[in-house]
């Protein structure tokens, strides 16, 4: 077949190595050809003749010398010297600039077959002398269009233009992408949002998708193709509707029950702990016996996802508080053994179990209490009907900030046990996308109990979900606040637009040596423009985004201060709004 780049040597040539480090190269570069050494434009590198061989590199740094200053004063000698002028030409013939760039594919091709070879690994690195030329017009076309037509297939994932050349589509290969988690990072109004409804919408395409967006504020509601689920708030509470969903209290774990309830800080914090412990596994097994599940009750654990009776427990507690036992003398009382130890647990049962906020856990209909309830929500939460996509929105809006980290945590440890449990032949995938990450998987969240069990949650998935078919899309606008466990683990980045110093060394600790040239570009992208690295894309890339479709766009779009002030006074239903506040719903 033909080569694939066909350079000009008068057009297209860059200059010569005269520096190789392990993945990145010096090029003296002559000034008439300083104007194709352009940062972060694409640099071909010869390897070999006998077959068309070379590394694909990007230019990192330019350096010009001497300056236009210092070369005046060489080609206009002093007045006193008797020399003949010499030409500014044959100066600049003799100068040197020196042009770095970094080494990031490696391609090959073979004359007379079909058969070419790209890949990022670097096996062989080019000599010095060796000659560079700059990817340019058809050039670039020609480059562009074979990284599209190498990621093209039944797996690939369509995102958009390639910055370099708008005439070659950009596609990911969409198994990579989700097997090993990805990450999407940006900041406010870098185009985030619809980034992630135009890949929900491209994923509702496919037959059989399954997908669980984390949505914090409703800014997913208006995905007419996605499955729209809501954390049922204090208007919910009588609502038999498949859209609302209910999480029952005896879905916690012990260690979220604990730090849901149990201050630590209390003197008394260990026998609360013991106690409440022990009388709920008592009335877990109570209902196990009841229901004769025989063979449950022999692997039982205080964890098991078991329903229970949770007024029976407070009434015990409180009996054992307030309770008086026989004195040494006839007749007399003393205190019993735990007279007084729950006290403060009771308060804050009671303030829980009482407060609408939290009628999600606590005040679900009748029928959730059945045995069969877990499944019934696990099918609300996954199982795809007919005409209907298999992307899930949950809307966490109305769930109480204390408690947010522990439910987003509790649905995630769900379903990656169902995933766990499901029997390979039957499993299927499922990608979890976490948005606004940083507010439940934050860096620091050991110091917080609550934070702390989502993030055990999370970085177990992040850590062995790839082998059971459950996937994280983590999305963030402050990746420097975002669990480094967890980020590290996601082998896919698109990064948009970064300003904060702190944010743009986060991600560029995430990739290599070579490619951090692509983290100096992270301010100056466009909106919707994003940087892509990771397993998913041939080529570390620099990607136009396609938006979504208008009709699902999220409901992230920056206010227009200025033109809206501008505009006639609109009336607004301020006792409308009390009242929404008042109740925590906006239903």
């Amino acid at each position: 077949m033909a080569n694939l780049f066909d350079f000009n040597t008068e057009t297209d040539y860059v200059g010569k190595v005269v520096y190789v480090d392990t993945t990145k190269l010096s090029l003296d570069v002559k000034p008439k050809e300083l104007k194709l050494a352009r940062v972060g434009r694409l640099v071909a590198v010869k390897i070999s003749s006998a077959v068309e061989e070379w590394a694909i590199a990007i230019v990192e740094r330019v350096i010009k010398n001497p300056s236009t200053e210092q070369l005046k004063t060489i080609v206009q000698p002093n007045e006193d010297e008797d020399t003949s002028p010499v030409s500014a030409d044959s100066i600049l013939e003799r100068v040197s600039n020196i042009v770095t760039i970094a080494i990031v594919a490696t391609f090959k091709g073979k004359k007379g077959t079909e058969i070419n070879y790209f890949s990022r690994s670097i096996q062989e690195i080019p000599d010095i002398d060796a000659e560079a030329f700059s990817i340019e017009s058809e050039n670039l076309e020609k480059f562009m269009g074979l990284l599209s037509a190498k990621s093209k297939s039944d797996v690939s994932l369509d995102l958009g233009k390639y910055s370099l050349s708008e005439k070659a589509r950009a596609q990911l290969n969409g198994d990579k992408f989700f097997q090993r988690h990805a990450a999407i990072l940006g900041s406010t109004g870098s185009g985030k949002s619809w980034t992630v409804a135009s890949i929900l919408e491209k994923a509702a395409d496919l037959p059989t998708t399954k997908m669980i967006v984390f949505d914090l504020h409703g800014e997913y509601s208006t995905l007419k193709f996605a499955k729209q689920l809501r954390i049922a708030g204090p208007d919910d509470l009588e609502t038999k509707d498949d859209n609302i969903l209910f999480l029952p209290y005896w879905l916690l774990n012990s260690e979220e029950m604990q730090a849901m309830f149990i201050d630590r800080s209390e003197f008394s914090a260990h026998n609360q702990v013991m106690m409440f412990q022990k009388l709920v596994g008592d009335e877990k097994l109570k209902h196990l016996r009841d229901n004769k599940k025989d063979e449950v009750i022999n692997s039982f654990t205080i964890d098991s996802p078991v329903p229970y009776n949770l007024d029976s427990v407070i009434a015990e507690l409180r009996r054992l508080n307030e309770e008086m036992v026989p004195g040494a003398r006839a007749g007399s009382e003393k205190k019993g053994d735990f007279n007084g130890s729950f006290s403060r647990l009771l308060t804050r049962l009671d303030v829980k179990v009482t407060d609408k906020r939290y009628g999600f856990l606590f005040k679900h209909p009748s029928e959730l209490n059945a045995y069969t309830a877990l499944t019934e929500i696990i099918e609300q939460l996954i199982e795809f009907k007919e005409n209907n996509s298999g992307i899930k929105i949950i809307d966490f809006s109305e769930v109480p900030s204390d408690v947010l980290p522990i439910i987003i945590g509790l649905v995630a440890r769900i379903l990656y046990n169902i995933q766990f449990w499901t029997e390979k032949s039957e499993r299927h995938p499922l990608a979890l996308v976490c948005d606004e990450a940083h507010l439940y998987l934050p860096k620091k969240g050991e110091n917080n109990p609550n934070e702390k069990r989502a993030l055990e949650n999370f970085e177990k998935i992040a850590k062995e979900g790839r082998k059971y078919g459950v996937s994280l899309l983590v999305i963030s606008q402050r990746p420097s606040d975002v669990s480094e466990t967890i980020l590290s683990q996601c082998n896919n980045i698109m990064s948009l637009r970064l300003s904060n110093k702190q944010d743009q060394s986060t991600v560029k600790s995430f990739m290599s040596d070579n490619l951090t040239v692509f983290a100096d570009i992270l301010p100056t992208l466009d909106v919707g423009e994003t940087i892509v690295l990771g397993d998913a894309v041939l080529l570390p890339s620099r990607i136009m985004l396609d938006m979504p479709k208008e009709e699902n766009r999220p409901l992230s779009s920056t206010v227009d201060f200025w033109t809206e002030w501008n505009e006639k006074d609109k009336k607004t239903d301020y006792n409308k709004a009390v009242e929404n506040y008042r109740k925590q719903s906006r239903k």
